[in-house]
C-alpha cells in the first residue's frame, strides 16, 4: 500500500511539474495573442470575421504574417501596432510555440 502511494504520488509530481515547465515555456508576448487567436470561435466585433486559431500553424507562416504586419504589407490595424512591438526573437519564439500546439 505505502509502495502505492509512493508510486502515485511520485506520478503526480511528474504531471505538476511537466504542466508548470509547459507553462514557463509559453514566451510572454503570447499572452497578448492568445487574447484574440486562443478562443475557439471568436470573431472581431468590427468588422465581423473570424480571427483564426493559430495552433498548429507553420511557425514560417506565423513569422511571415508578423512581419508582414509589421511593416504594412498585411493591412489590420490592430495586428500591426502589436507585431511592430515585437523582436525578432519574441517573432521567432511566438511562431514555435503556436506550432507547437498543434490543432
Amino acid at each position: 500500500m505505502r509502495l502505492r502511494a509512493v508510486t502515485i504520488g511520485l506520478a503526480l509530481g511528474a504531471l505538476l511539474a511537466a504542466g508548470s515547465t509547459l507553462a514557463a515555456e509559453r514566451p510572454p508576448a503570447v499572452e497578448t495573442c492568445l487574447g484574440c487567436h486562443g478562443i475557439p470561435g471568436y470573431k472581431n466585433a468590427y468588422p465581423t470575421y473570424h480571427v483564426p486559431k493559430l495552433g498548429g500553424q507553420h511557425a514560417q507562416y506565423i513569422v511571415d504574417a508578423l512581419r508582414a504586419y509589421a511593416n504594412g504589407e498585411r493591412p489590420h490595424s490592430t495586428m500591426h501596432a502589436n507585431a511592430v512591438t515585437l523582436t525578432e526573437e519574441q517573432i521567432q519564439a511566438i511562431a514555435e510555440w503556436f506550432e507547437a500546439q498543434g490543432e
